[in-house]
């Protein structure tokens, strides 16, 4: 009690008009651990017969500390500590009688709230929001309407612009984290007012030249049509004029961040309405935007338009499409001058590096022996955006974007080779490098195998040099994925051997590395010190391995699908690294992994695969059945990849697993969700073994159960194997899949219906010409047509109109 209430005396210094006072009263509140702190600003926030003020101050603090520590403090507490905090905010909410504490507590409450969600938007504090549902008024208002209501209240009130901007801020912040589902119900109100707040704005910016409130309305616009979509069609013309209307006479220099984020908001909106919507007003928009780009070498560096101009360009490309592409001439110039912009980096002993100031942009990296290395990221930001915009350009454009190809290349591959980048702004360049490559190469295509190869060549060497030096997992899986995509984009030859001796050697080392962390964080859960903090660090480690693991897959997939089976011998040095990963007793992201890498071996490179069979047939038999869902689907595509292009070596095996997958795919639970994507799996090997090795099955009796578990819904490329081989039942007249006088034809009729209306065919496949056909054939039958569409509901009727649409 007696803390308490020092406590209580530390809180009222704090706000000491004396500075030696407060000074003091700040270094001994600084010294106080975290958990302590938490549990004496709880209580002084509680305490009935703690003055107000000193009340108030333990919230802001609490806020405070949530807002800025969370991650240092908030994992590290007890359970029962996480719950009790979330049980006094609650009652805090329920019982404070001063409106002004109550309201900071609810601010603390939704800081709280913010801080756990994850990041798929799940709320790992959901009393908190049925509490607020149960405390809703009396008119049953659910909470979404009643946070806009107050939110838009906040934003009316004119007497404090300030207050209206951080609500509009708010209502940002709001509609950025909410799903379009929940915004719909009330976004006709939520446009209306902003409207009116827009337009009272947008008169006091003409007679006043207050402009802080406006440039977060239209921000609050541009939220809200982002996350809306099309729903936002009817709103358009509400809004446009005033907005173009902005951008044509805000051209003052103090209105630089206002005409920038309305130039993001109009081309928002452009992307959430659609092109049909938007063309009336895309041409005037376009010349809005040229003649702010003209002016472009006028404007100074740091001038906030820019880096709004760059992604409106690019939200204009994804709009426009191909017809983008005449911009382009006027686009790339102050693109590129931004995306080259060179990080300004020193090497400096201790004493310069205390003359610099991290306030002054530089950000640094101890490298020991009192040295460190700086880098300076001013201009990163900017960078790092421009080098995203040229990936859109390239991914939307493709060959029209040819013209650039050759310098963007050559602006990309230096940053591979930049190792020291811990400023996040650069690793994402980075990514974005990496990113671009396979892009790049497919813009390049147009031009010919010659200039495709050499730009390739250019390409090649640092991409692999990076694999083996690049420190960060999230830069290095993104270079992985880049590297192997741009294998399988240029084919067999496109790597000589210095490439596979250096590439086989990096990935040994991978697959070396990732055994020995997995045995290092083994060793650490058996350490005194190990708790739950500490395993959720282990796993997140674990997350980071198996990711690369995946990369490696990935690599070793494009590999195998150019070069076949010339490339075993190559293989062979990570062959036991391989079979490690399916040992029973590894973990099961391991096995999935390793049959996936085994899968690949046989799919591309049989026969010759069946000299290995020995060392991963075992681990696949027993794997068709394992507990994991991951695990059996990789082990029963292998089953289908064996039948499909195995050869006779495999037949016993393929006899051999039947069995097993039509146990797997009729047992109880197979279609529930989490096992799903496995048993299509399973179905679509039970469909090839038909198909390509009937000698193993007793075809006639399988495939009356076969065609009742079709179609596939999930795994769209299995999908596309079963309607395959559909079509080749069907156009044999097979009479098991007919029926007595095409008995199942209706049945067929809605196999296929639902295929297409789930996408698992598309127009493109080739299978979509052959269903077509037999549905055409039906069409002139008469009454058997009439019977077989009369059994589709109206989503079916329409899908098989589709199909003879469009095949």
């Amino acid at each position: 009690m007696a803390e308490q209430q020092q406590f209580y005396i530390l809180l009222g210094n704090l706000m000491s008009p004396d500075n030696d006072i407060r000074k003091q009263s700040e270094e001994a509140y600084d010294t106080i651990p975290g958990q302590t702190k938490i549990t004496f600003l709880l209580q002084a926030i509680r305490d009935a017969a703690c003055a107000e003020e000193v009340k108030t101050m333990a919230a802001v603090l609490l806020r405070r500390l949530l807002s800025s520590s969370f991650e240092e403090i908030y994992p590290g507490l007890t359970v029962d500590m996480q719950t009790a905090i979330k049980t006094e905010l609650v009652t805090s909410i329920q019982t404070e009688a001063s409106p002004n504490i109550r309201k900071k507590v609810a601010d603390i409450a939704a800081e709280l709230c913010r801080n756990l969600l994850d990041d798929d938007g799940n709320n790992q504090w959901p009393e908190l929001l049925k509490f607020l549902f149960d405390s809703v008024n009396s008119d049953n208002v659910g909470l979404r309407e009643a946070v806009i209501s107050a939110l838009l209240q906040t934003m009316e009130d004119q007497t404090n612009p300030r207050v209206q901007a951080h609500a509009a801020a708010a209502l940002i912040n709001f509609t950025e984290d909410c799903p379009k589902s929940l915004l719909i119900p009330y976004l006709d109100s939520l446009v209306q007012h902003l409207h009116v707040i827009m337009v009272a704005k947008l008169q006091e910016l003409i007679q006043k030249g207050t402009k802080l409130v406006l440039e977060q309305v239209v921000t609050s616009i541009a939220s809200v049509a982002d996350t809306a979509e099309e729903k936002f069609v009817p709103y358009y013309d509400l809004f446009m004029p005033s907005l173009k209307h902005i951008v044509e006479n805000a051209v003052q220099k103090e209105l630089r961040l206002l005409r920038g984020k309305t130039i993001e908001c109009i081309s928002l909106i452009g992307l959430a309405v659609g092109k049909d919507k938007f063309m009336p007003d895309a041409s005037a928009v376009m010349q809005l935007l040229l003649k702010t780009q003209t002016d472009f070498n006028d404007l100074e560096d740091d001038d906030p338009q820019i880096s709004y101009m760059i992604s409106a360009w690019a939200r204009m490309c994804k709009i426009l499409g191909k017809e983008f592409q005449q911009y382009l001439p006027v686009v790339m110039g102050p693109l590129m001058k931004t995306a080259s912009i060179k990080p300004e980096v020193a090497l400096l002993d201790t004493q310069d590096m205390e003359n610099m100031s991290e306030d002054d942009g530089w950000e640094f990296v101890n490298l020991g022996d009192q040295q460190s290395f700086g880098i300076k990221t001013a201009g990163l930001e900017e960078k790092a955006t421009a080098c995203q915009m040229l990936v859109c350009y390239a991914k939307e454009l493709k060959e029209g974007f040819v013209e650039y190809t050759e310098q963007v290349v050559k602006l990309m591959v230096p940053l591979l080779k930049f190792y020291f980048h811990d400023d996040i702004l650069l690793m994402g360049a980075l990514a974005t490098s990496a990113e671009s490559m396979p892009l790049l190469l497919e813009c390049a295509r147009v031009r010919g195998p010659d200039y495709l190869t050499q730009m390739w060549h250019f390409m090649c060497d640092a991409l692999i040099k990076a694999i083996g030096t690049e420190p960060d997992s999230d830069v290095l899986s993104e270079i992985m994925h880049s590297f192997a995509k741009c294998i399988e984009l240029m084919g067999e030859g496109c790597l000589n051997s210095e490439h596979f001796e250096e590439l086989g050697g990096i990935l040994k080392g991978k697959l070396e590395e990732h055994f020995k962390n997995q045995e290092l964080r083994q060793a650490k859960r058996q350490d005194e010190d190990y708790d739950e903090g500490m395993e959720e660090t282990l796993q997140d480690e674990d997350e980071n391995d198996v990711y690369i693991l995946t990369k490696v897959s990935d690599i070793l997939h494009s590999v195998f699908s150019s070069y076949k089976e010339q490339v075993l011998p190559w293989f062979e040095q990570l062959l036991q690294l391989i079979v490690q990963l399916v040992c029973p007793s590894r973990p099961w992201a391991d096995r999935q992994w390793g049959l996936c890498i085994f899968d690949d071996v046989v799919e591309h490179c049989s026969p010759s695969s069946f000299k290995y069979a020995e060392l991963f047939l075992r681990a696949m038999a027993l794997s068709l059945c394992d507990t994991s869902p991951e695990v059996r689907q990789a082990a029963a595509y292998g089953v289908g990849v064996m039948a499909q292009y195995g050869g006779e070596n495999y037949r016993p095996f393929c006899t051999e697993a039947l069995p097993t997958l039509l146990g797997v795919i009729q047992s109880p639970d197979s279609k529930v969700k989490e096992n799903v994507n496995a048993t299509e799996n399973c179905i679509s090997a039970v469909g090839k073994v038909m198909r390509f090795r009937p000698e193993c099955a007793n075809v006639n009796e399988i495939l009356p159960h076969w065609l009742s578990w079709l179609p596939l819904n999930e795994d769209k490329e299995e999908a596309v194997h079963t309607f395959d081989f559909l079509c080749d039942l069907i156009e044999s007249n097979n009479p098991i899949v007919l029926g007595p006088d095409n008995a199942n034809l209706p049945k067929i009729f809605q196999i296929i219906a639902e295929g297409v209306a789930n996408e698992s065919v598309k127009s493109e496949d080739a299978c979509s010409k052959r269903l077509a056909n037999v549905i055409r054939q039906v069409q002139g039958s008469g009454g058997l047509w009439t019977q077989c569409v009369a059994m589709l509901n109206e989503t079916q009727q329409k899908a098989i109109q589709d199909l003879l649409n469009t095949a």
